[in-house]
């Protein structure tokens, strides 16, 4: 899907560890977005990060699992983007541990798609 003009980009700061639905919540989210025709998601795997625990992740350090920071970018309409973070809110509601969920206004200047082999 082509957008072009104002959009809106969601972002929702989360862990690998955490889950939805048995299993990952990068993952579900993600699946959750092409069913729902968001225009683009992209999942980031942080190397180093804290939030509201400043408590310090890192892939340098050694854990039995190894605990990350991740960044879930999902760029669509302003309507969309409202729609599908209330689709969300209940899995991330049900975090026992903290995270964080953004959204900005933004000018998309090229949304160009690629040729399917």
């Amino acid at each position: 899907m082509v957008i072009t003009g104002e959009a809106k980009v969601l972002r929702i700061y989360i862990s690998n560890t955490d889950k939805a639905e048995h299993t990952s919540l990068y993952e579900a989210i993600a699946f959750k977005a092409k069913s729902f025709g968001m225009a683009g998601v992209t999942v980031y795997k942080g190397v180093m990060g804290y939030g509201a625990s400043l408590e310090l992740h890192s892939d340098k350090f050694w854990e039995i699992t190894d605990k990350i920071p991740v960044v879930v970018e999902i760029i669509d309409q302003s309507e969309k983007i409202d729609q599908f973070s209330e689709t969300i809110l209940p899995w991330i509601n049900s975090l026992p541990k903290g995270c964080l969920i953004t959204s900005q206004k933004i000018d998309v200047i090229l949304s160009k798609q690629g040729k399917k082999r």
